[in-house]
């Protein structure tokens, strides 16, 4: 089994940028596919970015893309989400999951068994 804990949430005006971290404990973190999702009030969880085990492949959502950067540095147990020009429409609570699966990459919730609390992202207009 593996803990996640996210950081680095929190107010930031339209344009700006902010990083989120995903530290993992319990167990070794190269061996899990990760994944960054995120929920607005009223609204369902989504898919926001994943990145692969094997190969480090890296996913994205269609209304992030080209904005947001995932990556994973593995010696640390730690994940990232780099956020840049941030929107209104991006404010949300963010979680980052886990997934011990070396051959796939999942892009849905329910298909990550391990989760973090959360983080809190505010963009202001």
């Amino acid at each position: 089994q593996v803990q996640l804990v996210e950081s680095g949430g929190g107010l930031v005006q339209a344009g700006g940028s902010l990083r989120l971290s995903c530290t993992a404990s319990g167990r070794t973190f190269s061996s899990y596919a990760m994944g960054w999702f995120r929920q607005a009030p009223g609204k369902e969880r989504e898919f926001v970015a994943a990145i692969s085990v094997s190969d480090g492949r890296t996913y994205y959502a269609d209304s992030v893309k080209g904005r947001f950067t995932i990556s994973r540095d593995n010696a640390k147990n730690t994940g990232y989400l780099q956020m840049n020009s941030l929107k209104p429409e991006d404010t949300a609570v963010y979680y980052c999951a886990a997934d011990r699966n070396y051959y796939y990459t999942a892009l849905t919730p329910g298909e990550y068994p391990y989760w973090g609390q959360g983080t809190q992202v505010t963009v202001s207009s």
